[in-house]
């Protein structure tokens, strides 16, 4: 349903008599009605876009406090492939003291096609996770899917082994396993399925941490109506939404995912976006304690966690060691620069995106003021813990 919203800005004692109008002892005020802006246009809800008129003060930043790893960006999804982008984003990482970016980006397999478009790039500070690739060229009927032959899996794992010896330093998994990847029957794959055992397994005798992005917002699993709270958003991007018997309920995907974190101990996982969790941190908390093997990554979630600065701040502080700086980048300065308002400020209701509207809720963020001992283990000492072989580069590009 659309709905149409007419602004028409009254003064306040516009307003009042609009409402003392209501009784006839004021009918007299009638005869007086308030100013109107006659050029106001008509505005659909998915355009409002409200500009606040709090007035508070504001930190500026244009770089991280301390240097930055930075596990979660898309350097191959997000630059497609442009050269000019590619090395203004190198400048960006320089400005905003992001020393290494890490790109989720190659493809198990072939993950020589980008390595070669980032080292020809001449870009020694970006470094890449691999994915795997579940389809390989099958075309829309799952039977033909790469997934759904023979030796899959255990051409995965040799696959990883080859990787590791190339530089990939970890595996990625996209929300597609467990939401739209199916076996040969056309039935979605079960993210806990044993047979794909054997890949956990080899990540971890490798020491090659998995970031799993399973699942999406609880807003994406609910019906796209006027008690969605991301209504604007899904109406703009339905195909973002998961609600219906087409897909599996979202607490079952993150349950399968947390069972595989019980099977695999020695194998060290990264819960993509806040494990999907950051509307429950009381959730996720339960999750960190319960597996010692799951580190969280926050890209793309300042705009939940910034909406409740008090609880944020806390679970920051009592998980500091569990915690990975994270974008979801290449991201604009700006963007940039919330995030380091975020986690350095006290800073009030801010924008969490350049985007206008924003693109993950309607509200903005508050800061929630990390100590420096806390911002120093999310911002690159968690990562250098995980990810040994980062330390040489670190120290090269970090001081």
């Amino acid at each position: 349903m659309s709905f149409l919203i007419r602004c028409r800005p009254f003064r306040v004692f516009g307003l009042l008599t609009l409402l003392l109008l209501t009784t006839p002892a004021n009918a007299a005020y009638a005869q007086s009605p308030p100013t109107q802006d006659t050029t106001a246009k008509p505005a659909t809800l998915s355009s409002f876009d409200p500009t606040p008129s709090l007035v508070v003060p504001f930190t500026k930043l244009t770089q991280a406090k301390y240097p930055v790893i930075d596990i979660h960006s898309h350097f191959g999804i997000r630059l497609k492939g442009n050269r000019e982008t590619f090395q203004t984003y190198l400048t960006q990482m320089s400005d905003n003291q992001i020393a290494i970016s890490i790109s989720l980006d190659a493809v198990l397999g072939s993950e020589e096609d980008h390595l070669d478009f980032i080292h020809d790039n001449g870009a020694n500070a970006v470094v890449a996770f691999a994915h795997i690739d579940f389809k390989g060229g099958g075309g829309e009927d799952p039977a033909n899917w790469a997934c759904n032959q023979p030796g899959f899996v255990r051409t995965c794992v040799e696959q990883l082994r080859a990787a590791k010896t190339k530089g990939i330093l970890g595996l990625k998994f996209f929300k597609s396993f467990g939401l739209t990847y199916k076996d040969k029957t056309g039935s979605l794959i079960k993210i806990d399925d044993r047979k794909f055992d054997p890949i956990w397994e080899a990540c971890g005798k490798l020491g090659l941490p998995v970031i799993m992005h399973v699942a999406d917002p609880i807003a994406f699993f609910k019906p796209i109506d006027g008690n969605n709270e991301r209504w604007e958003e899904l109406s703009r991007h339905p195909d973002w939404s998961f609600y219906g018997d087409a897909f599996p309920d979202r607490q079952e995907l993150l349950s399968a995912r947390n069972r595989i974190l019980e099977r695999h101990p020695e194998t060290i996982f990264i819960g993509a976006h806040c494990a999907n969790s950051s509307e429950d941190l009381k959730q996720l908390g339960g999750w960190l304690q319960k597996y010692p093997n799951l580190m969280i990554g926050f890209a793309s979630r300042i705009n939940e966690l910034g909406r409740q600065p008090y609880t944020a701040r806390k679970f920051f502080i009592q998980y500091q060691d569990r915690i990975l700086f994270a974008t979801d980048g290449p991201w604009p300065n700006l963007r940039l620069s919330y995030y380091w308002r975020f986690l350095e400020t006290y800073d009030e209701y801010f924008p969490y995106s350049e985007k206008s509207p924003p693109p993950q809720g309607m509200w903005r963020i508050y800061g929630i003021g990390l100590p420096d001992d806390v911002l120093k283990k999310i911002y690159f000492e968690n990562a250098l813990r995980i990810l040994p072989a980062l330390k040489p580069l670190y120290k090269t590009l970090g001081h």
